[in-house]
């Protein structure tokens, strides 16, 4: 195995594919010769060719048109978003027409597109550069929504996700792109979309989570467990489909949950969450299900941006609410 960082292992994954189905295509804002700004495609376009591995246009609305045409034409498109804050400029092209594409065409057109975008805070970005919108498009029917927090679920995850014969929007947090290293099998593997990890076990309290935020909350689960708790993590992996088994599975075994996430308390998919297990699990729980997010406000400026987003000690202030409840 090669240790990598998450950039490293979806290029990797990228790569599988392009050599793998001639009928792959990789396209963006500054995918070609320049890499990308994260340099995710670096090497790419000259491997592969600028016939497969090519630039576009400023223009997130054309991106979106063209992943529609070549989608029925036979190709495997896999077009980025540069930034998902950029996502209202392409919204017609995912939800309008993508999303509903299968059902549509009563089953007789698929749109096998990826959508891959960085996003997320912590890295002093501009302004609509690190907004979280993944409940957007978790809330449209017809799109998997995947935000991995690994390189090794980032490799498996994306290879899934351009083999998938539907439209799928694939989510990289910024901060996680070179944080840290991990081993990543250099041949191809998948990982099912909707199948949710646990990261740690636990037996008093389950924490659900996603993205950057699962290496917040094991940091809250390993100083929680120094006064005495065990406290299970719930990688999510797709937040669209939700494996609601393994959550209530957990949250039976533990009779204690909570949410964390990034998006702001209104947004994302934390609600949605606590729905479930509410409706699903209500009798298995010794106290209410709390939530960790963002503030219900704009995102701030960069100076802000720490104070702002959840961390480590607010999940430990909450948790402790739940287990001494």
């Amino acid at each position: 195995m090669a240790q990598m960082t998450m950039i490293q292992a979806i290029t990797d994954a990228l790569r599988t594919e392009l050599k793998n189905d001639e009928n792959v295509l990789v396209f963006g804002e500054d995918v070609g010769n320049n890499g990308g700004v994260f340099r995710a495609t670096e090497g790419l376009q000259k491997e592969f060719g600028e016939e497969r591995v090519f630039d576009t246009p400023l223009a997130e609305s054309g991106i979106g048109g063209l992943a529609i045409g070549l989608s029925f034409t036979g190709f495997r498109p896999v077009m980025e978003i540069q930034f998902f804050g950029f996502l209202y400029e392409v919204i017609d092209s995912v939800s309008g027409q993508l999303a509903r594409m299968s059902f549509r065409s009563a089953g007789r057109f698929n749109a096998p597109v990826t959508i891959r975008s960085p996003f997320g805070g912590g890295v002093a970005t501009p302004e609509m550069h690190a907004d979280s919108l993944e409940g957007l498009v978790a809330s449209q029917p017809g799109l998997k929504v995947v935000i991995p927090s690994t390189p090794y679920d980032a490799k498996g995850l994306l290879i899934s996700s351009i083999r998938d014969e539907n439209p799928v929007i694939f989510l990289e947090h910024m901060k996680l792109y070179r944080s840290f290293r991990q081993e990543v099998p250099e041949e191809e593997y998948t990982i099912p979309l909707g199948k949710a990890d646990v990261k740690r076990e636990g037996k008093d309290l389950s924490i659900v989570t996603y993205g950057a935020m699962v290496h917040e909350s094991l940091k809250a689960a390993e100083e929680l467990e120094k006064e005495g708790f065990s406290v299970e993590v719930i990688d999510l992996r797709t937040i669209q489909p939700i494996d609601i088994e393994t959550i209530i599975a957990s949250v039976e075994k533990t009779n204690r949950a909570m949410v964390v996430q990034e998006a702001q308390k209104q947004a994302g998919i934390a609600a949605n969450i606590v729905a479930e297990i509410t409706e699903r699990a209500i009798l298995s729980l010794e106290a209410p299900v709390l939530r960790v997010a963002a503030p219900d406000t704009v995102y701030p400026f960069a100076q802000g941006e720490n104070a702002w987003l959840p961390n480590a000690k607010d999940i430990i202030e909450a948790a402790k609410k739940v287990l001494t409840f």
